[in-house]
């Protein structure tokens, strides 16, 4: 229990490498299942440039309104840090569980910030095609 608000007090602090330390500390399972833990280890990760470790918590987790908000989390935290390809994801999810148009934006706006990075040399081309799925994918008129 302390570990696990020693880690939310640094993350509010923006240390998070040393909040995801605290958090990884926490050996009762009880915790590893509650959102609120989850959510301050997932903006660890995204703080700390691991955004695929924050995709897995999600991954992890039954459906249910705690994980979209996780997904929501992960969604928004990874477009702010420019983790473009887990930010894509996040919305594609999203989008397809809620047609809200916000959802559609966000998708499209971290699609548009992975193709920049892949033309810029940060992210690998590999990512584009699994971008390009997830704009086929969608129902939105607008991708045509």
């Amino acid at each position: 229990m302390l570990r696990s608000l020693v880690g939310s007090e640094m993350c509010i602090r923006d240390r998070y490498m040393e909040a995801e330390e605290d958090l990884l500390l926490v050996q009762n399972e009880k915790y590893h299942s509650d959102y609120s833990y989850l959510s301050w280890l997932a903006r660890c990760y995204i703080y700390n440039n691991k955004p695929k470790a924050a995709w897995e918590l999600y991954l992890r987790m039954e459906t249910s309104s705690d994980s979209f908000s996780l997904l929501q989390l992960i969604a928004n935290d990874c477009y702010l840090k420019g983790s473009f390809f887990y930010s894509a994801k996040a919305f594609d999810v999203l989008e397809r569980l809620d047609p809200n148009p916000e959802y559609w934006e966000g998708k499209r706006g971290a699609c548009v910030g992975l193709f920049q990075a892949v033309v810029a040399g940060k992210e690998p081309h590999d990512n584009l095609r699994d971008v390009v799925a997830m704009l086929r994918n969608t129902n939105n008129p607008q991708v045509e």
